[in-house]
């Protein structure tokens, strides 16, 4: 545990219910019953902090611009004039002050947020008094205090104006219990603008999720721009349009490390990569080739001819050229659903395996060795998808991080061997399974992680479940994925919102609520526990104007209790 002002930080296993509907909820919450309101000139003091960082200023900033701009009224019965009286006899707050702890280093929130994952520091102590003196915010990071602001939004409802709370004093003592808690975002099979994806950014942050695992090229499509190879996305791009050039990269990347999202490029390979071809064919088995269910897992066919020298070489370069501009200490290479027909069918990878006098298995594993290379070259650490390791048996180098995406029971084989990993199981996380079959021609087909998986389903998973005590550190956290063949803008928001939002709470909350109960305790998703925050947080962000679509008739919402099963 970290420990905010050694010795200051005790999760106190209290937790006052009221109207208190924080998402995700902290590790420790102890509230009163006294109103509290802020000061029409309420202010957030940077106190003894020299020269603050330019990004912790303009999250100040925005928190300032928030707590007076936020409209959110209370879900009850009447809403915000249920508490007229509350509000006129509550004590007025004037400030918070924000401070580090005596010898903290003060770097940047992005600063902190590329810190290696299990060196990051995001805990913090938050009080907000009654007694008309000021609230403090304490961290050991600017990073904690980003986690500690966000937290310090959520509290307040809006009355004509007025912003308040009904549960003071407070005071939260919080920390992650994963260090790893992120989304996984296909921008290739469907194209999104760059604005579609700051406007994700900026609701991860509200919610404390840290990573953007960027699934960024794909068969269908080459949009990135890579400076060492630019006719990929000049002729692999659906246009010149759909590009994401460099500029925006970089863009994206210094939005989201200004607002504690960690950005960890995805360059899926050896599969997935038809898209390649249309620059560079020499470098691409079965392109296109039909029927494409035989060579690959979905249309079109075509991935990377592993056996080529020529081939392994511009896997280096291409790797080389952007591990290179990428401050993250994380990159991806993907690897899943490789075919193993389309190179045994591909004339040039057989003669070069012949040639060479090597197996597919043993050119696979060269193909792994030459790019994880790359990425450990550049001081990063490599991610791979667990297909890879469990079906491939390919050899890794040994920090190595596995995205666990089949099935869920899939962590104990890979904890088995010694590997860290991320849960992103397809049987509770995926965030597009239940909208039917896309591909043509297959009246009564469905898609094939169906079906819908519900709030409730992501909240019921157990990041430990079936591992024994001394795998558990192995276990850094999860990330929910949105796959775009069904996904567009056009439906960004609501097929992501607010269902992301539960990987937050159940990697960063763990398993025991600050109540003491377990996360996952028989009336976990009842509408007077999860499901009444769950509510606030999806009418906070609409207020904020994300298109999170509804979990329940606005009738149920207002009344908590009186529509759930048996009631």
């Amino acid at each position: 545990m970290v420990n905010i002002c050694p010795c200051a930080f005790v999760l106190l296993g209290l937790f006052v219910q009221s109207i208190l509907a924080l998402w995700p909820i902290p590790r420790s919450l102890v509230g009163g019953s006294t109103p509290v309101k802020l000061s029409p000139s309420f202010a957030i003091d940077l106190r003894n902090m020299h020269d603050p960082p330019p990004d912790l200023l303009a999250a100040v900033a925005r928190s300032r611009s928030r707590l007076v701009s936020d409209r959110f009224q209370r879900l009850v019965l009447g809403r915000g004039a249920s508490d007229a009286d509350a509000i006129a006899r509550a004590r007025t707050l004037d400030s918070i002050v924000l401070a580090l702890c005596p010898g903290s280093f003060i770097r940047s929130i992005a600063e902190e947020t590329n810190q290696p994952i299990d060196s990051k520091s995001e805990s913090y102590q938050l009080q907000v008094p009654t007694d008309g003196t000021r609230a403090t915010l304490m961290a050991n990071s600017t990073l904690g205090l980003l986690r500690g602001l966000t937290t310090f939004e959520q509290l307040w409802c809006d009355y004509k104006g007025v912003k308040y709370m009904l549960d003071g004093p407070l005071r939260i003592d919080d920390e992650p219990a994963f260090p790893y808690r992120g989304f996984s975002f296909d921008t290739s099979r469907n194209f999104y603008p760059v604005s579609d994806i700051l406007r994700t950014i900026d609701a991860m942050s509200w919610v404390k999720l840290g990573v953007l695992y960027w699934h960024i090229i794909d068969s269908q499509s080459f949009p990135l721009e890579v400076p060492a190879f630019p006719e990929l996305s000049e002729k692999g791009a659906y246009s010149l349009d759909e590009i994401y050039t460099q500029d925006d990269v970089q863009r994206i990347i210094k939005y989201a490390n200004e607002r504690g999202v960690d950005v960890v490029l995805e360059m899926d390979s050896p599969g997935h990569t038809t898209a390649i071809s249309a620059a560079h064919p020499e470098h691409v088995a079965c392109a296109s080739k039909s029927p494409w269910s035989k060579y690959a897992s979905e249309p079109p066919a075509g991935q990377l001819r592993i056996a080529s020298p020529s081939t392994l070489s511009f896997a280096h370069t291409l790797f080389t050229s952007m591990a290179r501009t990428l401050p993250s200490t994380m990159m991806s290479s993907g690897g899943d659903e490789v075919n193993l027909p389309c190179w045994e069918d591909d004339q040039q990878t057989m003669a070069d395996l012949a040639r060479r006098n090597i197996t597919i298995d043993d050119a696979l594993n060269e193909f792994v060795q030459t790019v994880q290379d790359v990425i450990v070259e550049h001081g990063k650490t490599p991610f791979i998808k667990s297909d890879m390791v469990l079906t491939h048996n390919v050899p890794v180098v040994s920090d190595t991080v596995v995205v666990v995406w089949q099935k869920s029971e899939d962590a104990t084989a890979v904890a088995r061997r010694g590997l860290r990993l991320i849960h992103q199981p397809s049987d509770h996380f995926y965030l597009d399974c239940g909208g039917g079959e896309w591909l043509g021609n297959d009246v009564l087909g469905n898609s094939w992680c169906d079906p819908f998986k519900t709030w409730q389903r992501a909240y019921s998973f157990d990041p430990y479940a079936n591992l024994t005590t001394q795998q558990l550190s192995l276990v850094l956290g999860g990330q929910m994925p949105l796959w775009s063949e069904q996904s567009s803008p056009e439906n960004l928001d609501p097929i992501v919102w607010p269902r992301l939002a539960v990987g937050a709470e159940v990697f960063w909350t763990g398993a025991i609520l600050p109540d003491g109960l377990p996360r996952l305790n028989p009336n976990a998703t009842a509408s007077t526990h999860a499901l009444a925050r769950f509510n606030e947080l999806r009418y906070r962000m609409v207020d904020r104007g994300i298109s999170a679509i509804a979990l329940q008739p606005k009738w149920c919402v207002l009344r908590p209790g009186e529509c759930d099963l048996g009631s």
